[in-house]
């Protein structure tokens, strides 16, 4: 008997690449306006400092969508970006080449929130 293990990644890859595939021809995502994403590692101190950036930016733009982890985040990451409608992207802070230590990774709320206004202007 076959072990089960190889039919399963067999299947796992088919799917993800079909997945890819469909990505790419729809090219990404389609924003209507401009929309704030927060990409952070599913771990609970990324996950409380998201929340309090978004709610800080919800608060100082409250016309901007804030969308936090739309697609599966990569490990270690907390990135704050800004999708304009045109399809071209602003990084507002990135925390991936950051630290030891963690603290470093997280932004202040009040420097995204001036990154961003440099951006709508």
């Amino acid at each position: 008997m076959a072990p089960r293990g190889r039919k399963r990644k067999a299947e796992a890859s088919v799917v993800a690449t079909a997945e890819k595939r469909e990505k790419l021809e729809n090219g990404g995502e389609a924003v209507e306006e401009a929309t704030v994403v927060i990409e952070h590692c599913t771990s609970r101190v990324y996950g409380r400092n998201a929340a309090a950036l978004s709610q800080a930016l919800r608060l100082e733009a409250p016309e901007l969508p804030v969308k936090v982890n739309p697609a599966k985040p990569r490990r270690g990451s907390f990135e704050v970006t800004l999708q304009r409608p045109d399809g071209s992207s602003a990084e507002l802070w990135t925390g991936i080449k950051k630290g030891p230590p963690r603290k470093l990774k997280f932004p202040e709320p009040q420097v995204v929130v001036k990154e961003l206004k440099k951006y709508l202007l």
